[in-house]
């Protein structure tokens, strides 16, 4: 056997390829680290408790929900603006179908949507609004709730059952 300090051509393409597989397979955990760091409130619709991530930077809003492949029963996303804006939301790279209900100040519904995964379609607030709350899809249907309803809880300076 040969010992050389000058791999071949063939080898150096080899150990390159495990190089970047080690690498792309190490960022995977930092990537979903960022989905479990986000912190997290519980939110009140009628009898429903939800627990939602919280997303009030410009990073976090830009990022959503991106990539997940699931999203649990009453589990969602929070939106949280600094002040009362127009507000569009949209689902490029988002996996999974998600309803959004935007919310005024208080946390009331001021309109629903349904989005399809991977879309650019954009879905806008009917008026300014401080929050958008994803969710599953269909989730606000399922449980009747329709612009108008007020959801409890810290962000909307009412307090949710715990």
């Amino acid at each position: 056997m040969k010992l050389t300090t000058n791999p071949s051509p063939r080898m150096r393409g080899r150990l390159f390829g495990i190089l970047v597989c080690f690498g792309l397979l190490s960022l995977a955990p930092a990537a979903r680290a960022q989905w479990t760091a986000l912190p997290e409130t519980t939110l009140q619709a009628g009898m429903q408790l939800i627990h939602a991530e919280l997303a009030t930077t410009p990073d976090q809003r830009e990022t959503g929900l991106m990539y997940r492949r699931e999203l649990s029963g009453n589990h969602g996303m929070l939106f949280i603006f600094s002040t009362d804006q127009p507000v569009c939301m949209w689902m490029k790279n988002t996996l999974i179908p998600l309803s959004v209900a935007f919310l005024d100040d208080q946390g009331r519904i001021t309109n629903i949507a349904d989005m399809k995964p991977q879309t650019l379609d954009s879905h806008c607030a009917v008026q300014n609004v401080r929050f958008a709350l994803e969710m599953p899809l269909g989730w606000f249907a399922q449980r009747g709730l329709q612009p108008g309803f007020q959801l409890r809880g810290e962000p909307f300076g009412t307090t949710a059952a715990r």
